[in-house]
């Protein structure tokens, strides 16, 4: 008899995925709360001791950055992410702003600019390849500006990590 026709084996099969399926879920959670708690916090230091910390996660990203003259801001060159498909090729790029809240506070946003190249299909008829299209799109990255805390403020980023631990079971 195998695993699956006895009674007891498609019991430990399905106890096997409900555990698989609640670990992932529980990963999941994890990270949103992570990542929401990250979107509203506001360092309690200067901006010019952060940024320098935003600058290690572009690297550590393997993004290349040029900076804007007097300011807080700085833009990455597109990325690819991933392998090219048929579907499409995808980039990412960044803008990155420091805000300063007020004195000895900032917050540090990461802007990601995604955008999806696809060529048309191959006319037949004339031999030609049909136009390149491109889809962009722009949001934040909470990701990454929890990196970003995790660099610059790990006490902070350890005592939410045990709140979401406690929280998220």
């Amino acid at each position: 008899m195998t695993l699956m026709k006895s009674p007891l084996g498609s019991t430990t099969l399905l106890l096997l995925a409900t555990l698989a399926l609640t670990t992932g879920c529980a990963a999941n959670r994890r990270e949103t709360y992570l990542q929401e708690k990250a979107s509203t916090y506001v360092f309690r230091r200067p901006l010019s001791e952060v940024w320098p910390k935003a600058k290690e996660v572009l690297t550590d990203e393997e993004y290349t950055f040029t900076e804007a003259k007097g300011g807080f801001e700085m833009t990455t060159d597109f990325q690819m992410e991933g392998a090219p498909s048929s579907l499409g090729t995808s980039y990412a790029r960044y803008l990155v702003r420091g805000i300063e809240k007020g004195p000895g506070q900032c917050s540090v946003e990461f802007l990601k600019q995604s955008r999806v190249e696809s060529k048309g299909a191959h006319d037949t008829n004339t031999g030609a390849d049909a136009e390149l299209a491109a889809s962009t799109s722009t949001s934040r990255d909470l990701a990454m500006e929890w990196k970003l805390i995790q660099k610059a403020d790990p006490e902070t980023a350890k005592a939410w990590e045990t709140e979401a631990a406690q929280t998220i079971q």
